[in-house]
């Protein structure tokens, strides 16, 4: 749900990538300033980039008399300074270039050394980028709501404007103090050329504004004249912009991405007229059935710990064994009294009105508004979101005003070049694609009715085969078959349903104590530097391959290519000698070993866990009968990958993802929050793959 804006050149060059979240370094000796000369310098002027870790952005080199600066894309230039004659510093914050020669003496790269992480970049022209960054005028405003409450706002109007211009807004719990023109024109330099007023707004209750904050304010009760919620806020804060702000076109559209992208879609609601379109992109959709907070009734204890509790107890502003040995109940207790949404957790453990009324694909039912909702398959905080939000809208659009975009991301990492997450490469820059192709039309047709819009009902991108698909519907029809991927014996994964007897089962031995982890140790704090949070879910799953308790099923080597395209579901069949359980399944694609960047990698395409308690109503838990077969359901999502020939296609499952999701105790509590130390045991699991219980995973297979 937290988009961090990342400090140093983050902040003020560009959004470079999640890439700069490195370990910080031990304090180190300042470097000392020496003298060089300009001719010295010369060599180094021109471009620099870094296609990787610092998402696309293009790093200028140029001097101006005696004076050396760096410059990102259509940022403020950064003076820097010699410390070597190859060498340069900056004064404003720690980091440093190094200046890399060929052979022949030919200045080819610069490595850039920030926060202890080292990239290493390509020198692609000898003249530095040309400035092409648009003046802006910023205002600030106070914004009266109905109920008299005042929201900050920060005003952005080109300072050339020349015609009536649209608005372009976002709102936000996370502070827009610092937006100014510079930082709008790294941001977004797409929506920038086009022409917009851009405003961006503090919630109520949050940093500059007045007020009350509410995690996810659930809709007005409409018969009380005097309520207030956050799509009224939106309509008040659209009715003051169009009486106030000169120039403008009478048009507004609103984005965001995360809980800003939650904010987009409950505009919805009860529109102002003048909105014309919503772009919500990896919306908060659902608290406790899949995003942030929990899955499935299965709560994720270091974000809800990490990310909720500072947001709600302040206005401003290696984990696995410091779980593994907390005291949950008094912890849980705790933070109840700082956080709303951990008192939440406590008192709403199942999901019951508390959560079904923050759940806003149950309450937003249809919008007259174009809306285009964004998300990523490898979004490591609202995934679900965009999928659920888009599938209770489409219910009910008949005029194809509800359009859906996902690609190969992570949380909002449209947003930078989307070429990579960590070493899987996609083969384009898909982000920049989204929004050059994609939003920046999107925006300019209905706020500006520039251009034709032939949007697809559902632009996809399809992993592996690495290329953007076009869809009338999602799941996509057609040329498609649903199909099962079955477990068997001796490990082994086909398209065949099993023939075993009903015994047939493999099994493992879970123990709380020992639970697996959800990434390769040492696991950082969630936001904290060095951490891996950001690209966990392509890392290599083979790093727990060695443990008893994760069984895995191998296709043979795939003779042909096998794309699957829409919703996953994993059907398990299995028991547990305890009386609750967890059940993680994933969907991998396991690399050859011959791969020649990527051998024996194992990716996961698919992944989610189910909370057994919950198998008969998410609503009321129950405990599991000890050592009896249930069917487990499990929806993950989906995906539009396709499986390489010579690839194999391969499941895991297993009954702890530790210290991201807290542990079950395996024997069955009616609060696990609550649960203590002498409530968690071992439990042996068995999955069953047989003719009358046949483990799968249903996928539609391309004809």
């Amino acid at each position: 749900m937290k988009i961090l804006r990342f400090a140093s050149i983050i902040a003020l060059i560009a959004s470079f990538t999640f890439a700069l979240f490195a370990q910080q370094p031990a304090a180190v000796k300042a470097p000392v300033e020496i003298k060089i000369a300009s001719a010295t310098f010369d060599p180094y002027v021109g471009q620099y980039e870094d296609a990787v870790n610092l998402g696309g952005t293009i790093l200028s080199i140029f001097r101006e008399g005696d004076k050396f600066y760096l410059q990102g894309t259509n940022q403020d230039k950064i003076e820097i300074f010699p410390s070597a004659e190859n060498k340069f510093f900056l004064k404003a914050f720690p980091a440093d270039a190094e200046f890399v020669r060929d052979a022949s003496g030919r200045v080819t790269g610069m490595i850039w050394r920030q926060n202890g992480s080292a990239f290493q970049t390509k020198k692609i022209a000898d003249q530095p980028a040309k400035d092409s960054r648009v003046a802006f005028k910023r205002t600030e405003a106070m914004i009266p709501m109905r109920d008299g409450v005042k929201l900050f706002t920060v005003i952005l109007t080109p300072e050339n404007q020349t015609e009536d211009l649209p608005f372009y807004m976002e709102r936000t719990p996370y502070g827009v103090a610092a937006w100014n023109g510079s930082r709008l024109n790294g941001a977004k330099p797409e929506l920038v050329k086009d022409g917009y007023i851009f405003v961006f707004q503090d919630i109520r209750g949050r940093e500059d504004s007045e007020g009350v904050f509410e995690m996810l304010r659930p809709p007005r009760d409409k018969r009380d004249p005097k309520s207030i919620d956050e799509s009224t806020d939106t309509y008040d804060t659209i009715e003051y912009l169009l009486k106030n702000v000169a120039k403008n076109n009478g048009r507004v559209g609103i984005c965001g991405v995360s809980y800003p992208g939650w904010l987009a879609a409950v505009a919805l609601l009860d529109p102002h007229p003048a909105l014309k379109a919503s772009s919500p992109q990896a919306p908060v959709t659902d608290l406790w059935m899949g995003d942030d907070f929990s899955h499935h009734g299965a709560l994720r204890q270091t974000y809800a710990h990490q990310w909720a509790v500072p947001l709600e107890s302040a206005k401003k502003g290696g984990v696995f064994n410091w779980y593994l040995k907390a005291n949950m109940p008094e912890l849980a207790a705790d933070l109840a009294t700082k956080s709303h949404s951990w008192k939440a957790f406590l008192e709403h453990p199942s999901y019951d009105s508390y959560w079904q009324a923050k759940a806003t694909n149950l309450y937003l039912k249809d919008t007259s508004v174009p809306t285009l909702i964004v998300g990523g398959w490898w979004d490591q905080e609202d995934m679900y979101g965009p999928l659920a939000l888009y599938k209770s809208l489409e219910k009910t659009d008949k005029d194809n005003q509800v359009n859906l975009v996902m690609g190969p991301w992570n949380h909002g990492g449209w947003g930078g070049r989307g070429r990579k997450l960590q070493n899987v490469d996609f083969g384009s820059d898909t982000g920049r694609y989204f929004r050059s192709e994609i939003l920046a039309p999107f925006f300019a047709y209905h706020l500006k009715s520039k251009g034709t819009l032939k949007l697809p009902e559902a632009s996809i991108f399809r992993s592996g085969a690495n290329k953007w698909m076009a869809y009338d519907s999602w799941n996509p029809k057609g040329n498609f078959e649903q199909r099962g991927i079955y477990l068997h014996a001796s490990g082994k994964l086909s398209f065949e349903k099993p023939v075993e007897k009903p015994e047939a089962f493999d099994s493992y031995v879970s123990d709380p104590a020992n639970p697996v982890p959800y990434r390769k140790r040492p696991i950082l704090p969630t936001y904290g530097p060095g951490s891996t949070w950001y690209t966990w879910l392509v890392d290599d799953q083979s790093f727990v391959s060695d443990r008893k308790d994760v069984l895995s099923w191998k296709s043979d080597p795939l003779g042909e290519d096998v794309t699957i395209s829409g919703d996953i579901i994993a059907d398990l069949y299995a028991s547990t000698s305890g009386t609750d359980s967890d059940w993680i399944v994933k969907l991998i694609d396991l690399y050859p070993s011959d791969d020649a960047t990527l051998p024996n990698y194992e990716l996961m395409v698919a992944d989610e866990i189910f909370r057994g308690r919950y198998l008969k109503s998410f609503e009321k838990a129950e405990p599991l009968t000890p050592n009896a077969v249930n069917k487990f359901a499990i929806d993950m999502r989906g995906n539009d990958h396709t499986f390489k020939k010579g690839h194999r296609i391969m499941v895991e499952v297993q009954s702890t993802w530790f210290p991201l999701y807290n542990r079950n105790p395996q024997k069955f509590v009616p609060n696990i929050l609550k649960a203590t130390e002498k409530d968690y045991q071992s439990a042996t699991q068995k999955i069953f793959r047989s003719a009358k219980y046949p483990s799968h995973i249903s996928v539609n297979i391309a004809r």
